[in-house]
């Protein structure tokens, strides 16, 4: 059995009913050739059903049928899943030692673009955490807000034009590329104006590079370590393109602090923030490190947070009258100015916010994460050896288990006057941020893009539902995306 050492305080929090290590307690009642698995094929298992874009529903389909733990396999290998609401939050609370991000996304997220924190693990993560974390404090993103609230008028204009001369807006479109100007512009402290600009090569390059990371997520066979093929090589290409900009960005984020050394300790962007970590004597960080997690920033902000707004739009055009609670709120709070220009009047938000934790618990954009533990584990009386893919549902999880009156339903009231330490406060019961010590350290800046573009929005555009639209399905990417978003905009 693989063997970890762990701090004797995190050793003993491991003797949970759900979870704990093999070597700890009695032997284990089964293994994983002992779980319920869906019907396959012979050597290739179940790999034909695992359709790349609805890869998540098929899990939770199984789920169903097959309960809170099951495998499955493809060329001979088993998958572990589990979807016990004690069994996920053990596993996240025993992150980084005993439990790992899967090495399969970590290895393609290092073959295709520089490491930074999403990838690491262990001491190499806690080091780099380190270094994100002093990017990403409240302070630096209140230096940022209002360059955030410049880019939310811009995106307003761009609407109000749109409305004016009675055009139709893609709404899914634009909020992509409103957050990836968000993200760059905080991550590099760059204005790539995507949002008016689709030909800017440094968010080609950007979304070339995430675009075959999602493909080779649900690829059973990485071919791409035998052989390229041409979007292989388009990608290898690109990511090459998009360190040797960033290195220029840092050079020249290095003069402008030089010649304003107040940037150091008030860094104006997530850059300079890492830039001056990494400067520090005995830092111990690298210019690479800065490169990788300022990639790293924009590819873990950009579809995240324009997929949750747009969830959240397709329920309240669907839902009047918290559509109604939204915008009153939006109203009260920005009275005659478009977009919000204080970043302390986010907070006076709390229904606004409450919509957007319903919506993200009944859309995740990580409908599942998958796992695996560095030494043998047991979970919920069967053993599971080290290396195993742990694929964790977690919305599943909160479906199989949960208190709420009528859980299918959005329901924004449900989450107001909840006490955080309460039992059954349902934050406790949602991972939209992951869990643990891995707890991702850009909510805050989420959250915060979340409250500016959807008050702008309902404060000065009524959005419709667009009834020649169609159905509305969710396609698994690298997150979980609405294939449309049907959504009119008219001018209040």
């Amino acid at each position: 059995m693989d063997r970890v050492n762990l701090p004797p305080l995190q050793q003993s929090a491991l003797l949970q009913p759900a979870v704990r290590l093999a070597a700890s307690g009695p032997p284990a009642a089964r293994t994983v050739r002992d779980l319920p698995t869906p019907k396959g094929a012979p050597i290739i298992g179940n790999m034909r059903q695992l359709d790349g874009a609805y890869f998540h529903r098929t899990l939770e389909n199984w789920a169903r049928e097959l309960g809170p733990l099951f495998r499955f396999t493809v060329l001979n290998r088993s998958m572990v899943v589990a979807s016990s609401r004690a069994a996920l939050t053990a596993l996240m609370r025993e992150r980084p030692d005993l439990i790992r991000r899967g090495s399969r996304t970590s290895a393609m997220m290092e073959e295709a673009i520089t490491p930074g924190v999403f990838s690491a693990e262990g001491d190499d993560w806690r080091q780099q955490r380190k270094l994100v974390m002093r990017a990403l404090t409240p302070e630096v993103v209140h230096n940022f807000f209002p360059t955030l609230a410049a880019l939310t008028e811009r995106l307003r204009l761009r609407w109000a034009t749109a409305a004016a001369e009675g055009r139709k807006v893609n709404v899914l479109r634009d909020l992509k590329a409103w957050t990836l100007d968000v993200t760059i512009g905080l991550a590099m402290g760059r204005d790539s104006n995507t949002l008016e600009h689709e030909d800017d090569p440094l968010q080609r390059d950007i979304e070339t590079v995430f675009a075959r990371i999602a493909a080779r997520l649900t690829t059973p066979i990485p071919y791409w370590r035998v052989f390229r093929l041409a979007v292989d090589r388009e990608s290898d290409a690109a990511a090459q393109r998009i360190g040797d900009a960033l290195a220029g960005i840092i050079a020249i984020a290095r003069k402008k602090m030089e010649a304003n050394p107040a940037l150091r300790s008030k860094p104006s962007n997530m850059l300079e923030a890492l830039v001056a970590a990494r400067d520090e004597p005995g830092s111990g960080f690298t210019d690479q490190a800065v490169i990788g997690n300022a990639i790293t920033m924009v590819f873990a902000g950009e579809d995240t947070t324009s997929n949750t707004i747009g969830w959240l739009l397709d329920f309240l055009v669907r839902h009047p009258q918290q559509l109604d609670g939204v915008t009153r709120e939006a109203d009260g709070v920005l009275g005659a100015d478009k977009v919000v220009q204080d970043y302390r009047l986010l907070d006076d938000m709390p229904y606004l916010d409450a919509a957007i934790r319903e919506a993200m618990r009944l859309k995740p954009v990580a409908p599942f994460m998958i796992l695996e533990p560095v030494a043998d584990i047991v979970i919920d009386d069967t053993l599971i050896p080290a290396g195993t893919p742990i694929f964790t549902l977690l919305r599943h999880s909160f479906e199989r288990d949960n208190t709420l009156t009528a859980p299918d339903l959005f329901q924004p009231e449900r989450w107001l006057g909840q006490g955080t330490a309460g039992a059954d406060d349902p934050a406790r019961k949602l991972f939209p941020f992951g869990g643990g010590a891995r707890f991702c350290p850009g909510r805050y800046l989420a959250m915060a893009e979340m409250k500016m573009a959807v008050s702008m929005l309902v404060h000065e555009f009524r959005p419709l539902l667009d009834q020649s639209a169609p159905p509305v399905e969710e396609r698994f990417t690298f997150t979980m995306t609405p294939s449309v978003l049907p959504v009119l905009l008219q001018s209040r």
